[in-house]
């Protein structure tokens, strides 16, 4: 299949597709899903570009975009690439002061912005900024600020470049487009310090189209995806574009907070997904099973002995199963399975790509066994998102997957450190000379920043280098294994695993209050007025103790969590103690948690073990 650059892609889509739905978005006042047909998607784009032209945006230029998830994050997009400028994606949650940071960083003085909350952090951001010159408003509901005299409504911009003039600008530009046009420019979340601009060219983007059409040929323009991640995070904008690439209907979630209607709605075949995702739906899965009677749950427990065995014993290892474990597994397959997934609405799930953050072995083998059709990977934004992912047979469970086609992973024999090379890894940092000489080998692989290990094309993840502990004993303990582990369980809802130069390993838990309320605290009547007040109870303490202590039963003596302080709130990324996506910012954390954190490490008089 042929693979267009992106100033020319969705024209080339509409010629074959016509009439047929490109896109799909929910209308805030009927309630109803709207469709925007390849042809509509084509002339928008057109429209959007020629406006751009008009409006003085040149070739080489940044154009930010500061929106939640809508058709018109797309449309600027590609009419962005007409126009061989460059797209700097921001999250919706961002706050004023990260706005401002990206929008100077980059020198964007044009800002495309979603809805009321976006538009008035712009605005504030604007009044104090020599940079940013004029705002253009994706939303029609939004109130201006009366002080405001130089914002446009979208429909409005796509007004100004209706001529003949600006149709040329447009049409000599895509036709002088090249892949080594910038394409966009992806900010990190700044865990360990601030973002840094990831450049990322059209160059990027093809050849990460074509290595994912040669593992993927499962996608078809049959297809229909849910854009359900933000369109900022490099992993949903280039698994977007390639179901746009591959003819895909995809159907835009504007409000992360309706997806499960949304997925009722809509029933996709395919949706990219972050592992906590997945976590909920094995957590709201296993407390339904409990709360089966027991001929019930009996039932289902076997469903999922029985989709393990053949899911994972024979068809991943390409071995026949036996007639009556067929005959088992397709029996469950229609009843119990497909309720379940007719349940979150995926029972037409074909590929479910998942990446974002380490995927606990335990969620990740009860979903194969369920028959959902998850695929594991790993990626950066500095890769072009895709470094490996698990086939859809023969994977290896604890793995990250198979390497990608025609790209080059090895590990560094001084930390175990995964470096990679190919086409489709940024050219650097935005005017970060001295981060790019830090980050790339002499021989010009990328340094991820990951540990791993590498079993001939299997690759395997130990720990973020720069998250490693080290303590006060000389133990190297990795946090993200250990949250992982502890974290998957029905009375916690978030970890923080702290411990560096410490003695021993401690942590930061916030308990799963509803859990705690309705399956420990009303039987053992327990009342509270506040979770402050819940977090101190003897009782609750005790039972986190015990879970916290069979989950890490495994774990060698100096990797285990001996004390720990229970919080009453979450880390929240208002709080900023996590990042856009959702990742901890473990700095901010041991700033924020101080007196908790020493009053876990307060010496004690007994030995601080359970």
């Amino acid at each position: 299949m042929t693979n267009y650059h992106y100033a020319e892609l969705i024209h080339h889509q509409a010629n074959k597709y016509g009439t047929r739905t490109a896109l799909k978005y929910k209308d805030d006042e009927t309630g109803k899903w709207r469709r925007i047909s390849w042809k509509h998607f084509s002339n928008l784009i057109m429209l959007t570009a020629k406006a751009m032209a008009e409006f003085g945006i040149a070739e080489q230029d940044n154009i930010g975009i500061y929106s939640q998830n809508m058709p018109e994050c797309l449309i600027t997009d590609f009419a962005a690439y007409a126009n061989r400028a460059a797209c700097v994606p921001m999250y919706a949650t961002s706050s004023p002061a990260q706005v401002d940071y990206i929008l100077n960083d980059a020198g964007i003085n044009t800002l495309f912005v979603g809805e009321q909350l976006q538009y008035n952090n712009a605005f504030i951001v604007q009044k104090n900024s020599t940079i940013l010159k004029r705002i253009i408003v994706f939303d029609t509901k939004v109130k201006l600020n009366p002080e405001d005299k130089t914002s446009i409504y979208f429909d409005d911009f796509l007004r100004l470049g209706d001529n003949a003039h600006a149709e040329t600008t447009v049409k000599i530009r895509m036709k002088e487009a090249t892949p080594e046009d910038l394409a966009t420019i992806i900010y990190t979340s700044g865990t360990t310090g601030d973002p840094k601009g990831v450049l990322l060219h059209h160059y990027n983007f093809l050849e990460a189209m074509r290595i994912h059409n040669i593992r993927l040929p499962i996608i078809t323009d049959k297809e229909t995806s849910m854009c359900f991640l933000p369109l900022t995070h490099i992993f949903e904008k280039a698994w977007t574009y390639l179901c746009l690439c591959n003819g895909v209907k995809v159907a835009i979630n504007r409000d992360p907070k309706k997806i499960q209607e949304s997925l009722k709605e809509i029933r996709p075949s395919m949706m990219c997904n972050v592992p906590r995702f997945w976590e909920k739906v094995y957590a709201g899965v296993h407390e339904k099973i409990e709360a089966f009677p027991a001929p019930l749950k009996k039932i289902a427990l076997n469903a999922v002995k029985t989709g393990h065995a053949y899911n994972l014993e024979y068809k991943n290892k390409g071995l026949t199963p036996p007639l009556i474990l067929k005959l088992k597994f397709k029996l469950y397959d229609k009843t119990i399975f497909n309720i379940l997934k007719k349940v979150l609405g995926i029972e037409r799930g074909k590929l479910f790509p998942t990446a974002g953050a380490p995927l606990s072995d335990t969620i990740n083998i009860f979903l194969q066994s369920v028959n959902i059709p998850i695929v594991y990977g790993y990626g950066l934004s500095e890769t072009t998102a895709t470094v490996s992912f698990c086939p859809m047979d023969k994977f290896v469970i604890g793995s990250i997957g198979h390497i990608m086609p025609d790209l080059q992973v090895r590990i560094d024999e001084n930390n175990n450190e995964i470096l990679v090379k190919g086409k489709t890894i940024t050219s650097g940092y935005y005017k970060r000379p001295e981060e790019d000489a830090k980050s790339f080998t002499q021989d010009g692989f990328f340094r991820t920043g990951d540990a791993g290990r590498l079993d001939g094309e299997v690759l395997y993840f130990t720990e973020r280098i720069k998250d490693l502990y080290k303590t006060s004993n000389g133990k190297y303990i990795a946090p993200q294994a250990i949250e992982m582990l502890v974290g998957n369980d029905k009375f916690i809802a978030q970890i923080a695993v702290i411990g560096d130069k410490q003695k021993f390993v401690g942590a930061l838990i916030v308990p799963d209050f509803n859990a705690l309320e309705d399956h420990f605290a009303q039987h053992k009547g327990i009342t509270f007025s506040s979770k402050e007040e819940m977090v101190k109870h003897p009782d609750v303490i005790r039972l986190i103790e015990s879970h916290v202590e069979e989950k890490q039963k495994d774990l060698a003596s100096y990797e285990k969590i001996k004390r720990f302080a229970l919080l009453p709130e979450p880390f929240t990324m208002e709080g900023r103690e996590l990042t856009d996506t959702l990742k901890l910012r473990r700095p901010v954390i041991l700033e924020k948690y101080a007196p908790q954190i020493e009053e876990i490490y307060k010496e004690m008089n007994i030995n601080p073990t359970f």
